[in-house]
């Protein structure tokens, strides 16, 4: 169906029936809607997947001057 011919249509509604119209779309877009579930990660499953250096705590060579 063209919205022209829907809107067109809508117009000739009085006000009253135009809310009625409104409530309906909304329950039919509300009814249309998927919910999509989200996956919940499980504890330690990037386990291996991240590497941190021996020396990440070591002092960087840049900043001796303010130590």
């Amino acid at each position: 169906m063209e919205n022209t011919y829907i809107s067109g249509k809508l117009s000739y509604l009085p006000d009253s029936l135009k809310s009625e119209v409104n409530d309906f779309i909304e329950f039919l877009l509300s009814k249309r809607k998927i919910k999509i579930k989200k996956k919940q990660p499980k504890y330690g499953c990037a386990k291996g997947q991240i590497y941190i250096s021996p020396d990440f705590d070591e002092p960087l060579d840049d900043f001796k001057d303010y130590m």
